[in-house]
């Protein structure tokens, strides 16, 4: 290379790092998001390597380098190939299977409010988007999603090695209790056997490489929760609910119990919002409205998302078909609009979780102690 394509490369360079990551508030070249840069007869191409598929600002982060390298004397042309790379919690090393890069809690306080439908349209969508998703069932009491996801009547493999291979459907992968057992049959459980199911669901199924698993959870705050944040670390929850009071008494105590238990929170999603009359077009609130806003204000959270009260959300999830899929339809994109903010959530809580300090205390020659972090 002469001394002016090294001189244009450099310059090339120094604008990337006028350009910030919206979410991280860094330059993208300190973290690392171009890479394979070359100048070439005042043609520049580059990697921009995103956080996540689901970037909901992809194209203005594109648009953004686009114009700071045609500044650039000398620049006559420039190629962007955008692609993506998903960070892996730092917690998750040696706790679960190795593919698995980050957990997602979906909960409630109460039942009713369209957690698992928010669940299973949120895995799906963030599919949609470029992602590799898994979807754990782990409503116990109430397993929801091989209806939902349209393989109800269907059931996993077991491997050689004995491990639960999930069932697959719109590109998701998928387990559930309801796989199991009978679909009238009750499941009259105590906690240990409640802890039992949970830590075989997180690692005696192939689960494979993901960018994003997805856990439905019960309503409520009990078992299976705790449980669950005492078998994994989770990158963050995110908090459903409707937007009458009764449904925001109930969703305070699961955001209390997520903060007990050191889970982030990711936001709130308020489900079942305005309704938009098929007819006339007009839009009401039959349940209320504020609710979301008031869990935002209170937890400092943002609101990731307004799911309207849609008559095929409820038809679709009946046949197997979650509304996501659907295409020119507002509320599929709400739903695509929803795994977007929350994938940038994870992005932003993933870059600032640290790795799980163990300490371990070994014995030396004279018997004094010393700390060996892991």
């Amino acid at each position: 290379m002469n001394s002016e394509q090294e001189i244009l490369e450099k310059n090339v360079w120094e604008a990337l790092k006028t350009c910030q990551e919206p979410e991280l508030r860094k330059d993208i070249v300190s973290l690392k998001m171009i890479q394979n840069l070359s100048v070439k007869e005042g043609v520049v191409s580059f990697d921009y390597i995103l956080t996540t598929p689901a970037c909901p600002l992809k194209m203005e982060m594109e648009a953004e380098a686009m114009s700071a390298v045609r500044k650039v004397p000398g620049v006559v042309d420039v190629h962007i190939r955008m692609s993506h790379d998903v960070k892996k919690d730092p917690r998750l090393e040696n706790v679960l299977p190795p593919g698995i890069k980050n957990i997602i809690a979906v909960g409630s306080g109460k039942g009713g409010v369209g957690k698992s439908t928010v669940s299973a349209n949120l895995a799906l969508a963030l599919a949609l988007e470029g992602a590799s998703v898994g979807l754990l069932d782990a409503d116990i009491y109430g397993p929801n999603q091989p209806q939902m996801m349209g393989v109800g009547n269907q059931s996993p493999e077991v491997g050689p090695d004995k491990k639960i291979i999930p069932l697959e459907s719109f590109g998701v992968k998928l387990m559930s209790m309801g796989f199991l057992m009978d679909a009238d049959a009750p499941v009259i459980w105590r906690g240990p056997m409640l802890h039992s199911a949970v830590v075989q669901f997180l690692k005696d199924v192939v689960w494979g490489d993901l960018d994003y698993l997805v856990i439905d959870l019960p309503p409520g705050t009990g078992d299976v929760q705790l449980s669950l944040c005492q078998s994994a670390p989770i990158v963050g929850a995110v908090l459903v609910t409707t937007p009458q009071s009764i449904a925001l008494s109930d969703v305070r105590k699961a955001a209390a119990m997520f903060e007990k238990l050191k889970v982030p929170l990711l936001g709130v999603v308020e489900n079942m919002g305005s309704f938009a009359c098929p007819h006339c077009g007009k839009s009401s609130h039959i349940f209320s409205e504020g609710g979301a806003r008031f869990v935002s204000e209170k937890y400092q959270i943002p609101i990731l998302g307004n799911i309207p009260l849609d008559p095929a959300v409820c038809q679709a999830g009946e046949s197997g078909r979650p509304v996501v899929t659907f295409e020119k339809s507002a509320t599929a994109e709400a739903f695509r609009s929803l795994a977007r903010q929350v994938a940038a959530r994870v992005s932003v809580v993933s870059a600032k979780t640290k790795p799980i300090e163990i300490k371990i205390k070994a014995a030396t020659a004279d018997d004094k102690t010393k700390e060996a972090m892991i």
